[in-house]
């Protein structure tokens, strides 16, 4: 069992970031002890780092929310959730398509311009 700070410190979450994660369903039967602290275990844990892959790949609140939900509700849900994945990986594709021609891009003008700097610095050394 951890401690919500044990929690935070090992995810980087913060412990708000916690209990808003379960006020918004996405992480529902943390324990508590009897004082009311939270308790967490390493299946928490596990299912925190789904929320934060999905979440760090564009996935919306909301929609991480029914992704839990419905696994929730059982294995008669499963299709439903291996199309919320397949679209959302779908989503990812695409935008991990359109990052590398921005990297391309980036990387091409860096050499174009580290060609310049080059070509200028010998200039500048010829004229001394």
């Amino acid at each position: 069992m951890y401690t919500i700070q044990e929690v935070s410190k090992k995810t980087g979450l913060t412990a708000h970031t916690l209990r808003y994660y379960e006020k918004e369903g996405l992480l529902s039967g943390v324990e508590r002890t009897q004082g009311g602290f939270r308790q967490y275990t390493d299946e928490d844990l596990e299912r925190l780092s789904l929320i934060c892959c999905l979440k760090n790949t564009g996935m919306s609140i909301q929609e991480i929310a029914r992704f839990v939900q419905l696994t929730h509700e059982g294995d008669h849900t499963l299709k439903e959730r291996v199309e919320l994945l397949r679209e959302h990986r779908e989503r990812v594709l695409e935008r991990m398509e359109e990052m590398q021609k921005h990297l391309d891009k980036v990387t091409w003008k860096l050499n174009f311009f580290s060609e310049k700097l080059r070509a200028y610095e010998e200039g500048k050394a010829e004229k001394k």
